[in-house]
C-alpha cells in the first residue's frame, strides 16, 4: 500500500475569512481547498505546510499549532493530512506553484464557504467550525 502524508494550512484573517485556493488540472473542474500538499523527503510536516502556502499563495506563514489530522484510504493509498493553524508573517499574494494547479487565491467568508465546490468536501464542517469560533474584530 502506498502511503502519502502531507500538510494543510488553516489561515484566518481579522475579518473571519479563510485563505483558500482554486485548484485543479487543466482537464478537471476547478474546486476550492485550503493551501496544502505532500511532504517532500527530509521535510517536516510544518516545513511542508509553510512551503505549500508560499508556493500556492505567495504568503509566508508561521505555524501556531496542529489542529487536527485527517486519515483516509483511497484505492491503494493510505492518506494522512495534518492541518495546521497558521498566521501570515510576510510575503504578498503571488503564485509560485511549480505544478501549475492553482488558478486563484481568495479570502473566503463562512457564508461563501457553505456553498463552494470543495476539493475535499469533508473539510467543510471543520473549517466552518474554525471560522465560526473566531471573534469578529
Amino acid at each position: 500500500m502506498f502511503v502519502w502524508e502531507g500538510s494543510a494550512a488553516v489561515c484566518v484573517n481579522d475579518h473571519r475569512q479563510l485563505l483558500m485556493v482554486l485548484q485543479g488540472t487543466p482537464e478537471e473542474p476547478k474546486r476550492w481547498s485550503v493551501p496544502s500538499g505532500g511532504k517532500k523527503p527530509g521535510e517536516t510536516l510544518q516545513e511542508c505546510c509553510v512551503r505549500e502556502v508560499w508556493e500556492e499563495t505567495g504568503f509566508v506563514v508561521r505555524i501556531r499549532r496542529e489542529m487536527w489530522v485527517k486519515r483516509m484510504k483511497s484505492n491503494d493509498a493510505q492518506i494522512t493530512v495534518h492541518y495546521f493553524e497558521t498566521e501570515i508573517i510576510g510575503g504578498h499574494l503571488r503564485l509560485h506553484d511549480p505544478d501549475g494547479l492553482i488558478h486563484e487565491v481568495a479570502w473566503i467568508s463562512p457564508e461563501a464557504l457553505e456553498h463552494l465546490e470543495l476539493s475535499f468536501p469533508e473539510d467543510r464542517d471543520p473549517l466552518l467550525s474554525v471560522l465560526r469560533s473566531r471573534r469578529s474584530p
